[in-house]
């Protein structure tokens, strides 16, 4: 189980470190998209890569913000529920989670590898580029399902989510 820790951990910081990325480049190409409107010389590009750095954010985002809890949730009806039946529901939640995010990724690799006969009309990048931040983000949702489902399994953890500032129980 300790590794499984330090594994989860690792992609944890690797992730939120490509967050942050991603979050930088959008923030660099919208000032150079403003100041470029200013001077009356906003290069085309810009607007391209801002879509892109938002999907990359969305995509890496994604199984980050199911981990911390930030996805939408129902939690009103869970936390009413009793202890055992609320795991229960939070053990089927992940596993369909982690199931979908599997069955979709076959074709999410599909559509990028349709991507390798685009290429956008501004900065030229084949297309698979950005279209594998659909894979990326099915890949991420159904890795942090499935260490939800080991860590509730194996007592490690209650399925609740893992968020950045302890509750008040």
């Amino acid at each position: 189980m300790r590794f499984v820790q330090m594994l989860e951990n690792a992609v944890v910081v690797l992730f939120r470190l490509l967050v942050g990325l991603a979050f930088v480049v959008l923030i660099v190409a919208v000032l150079i998209q403003v100041v470029g409107r200013f001077s009356g010389a906003s290069p085309v590009w810009t607007e391209e890569l801002t879509r892109f750095a938002l999907l990359y954010l969305a995509a890496i985002g994604a199984g980050l913000a199911l981990r911390t809890g930030d996805l939408v949730n129902v939690d009103i009806i869970c936390e009413a529920l009793p202890e055992r039946a609320s795991w229960w529901l939070r053990l089927v939640s992940a596993t369909l989670v982690a199931a979908l995010g599997i069955y979709l990724l076959p074709m999410a690799w599909q559509y990028t590898r349709i991507g390798n006969f685009q290429t956008s009309p501004a900065l030229g990048l084949r297309m698979s580029y950005v279209h594998v931040t659909m894979l990326v983000m099915l890949a991420l949702l159904a890795f942090f399902a499935v260490l939800r489902i080991v860590g509730m399994i194996a007592g490690a953890n209650d399925g609740r989510p893992n968020t950045l500032v302890p509750r008040e129980d």
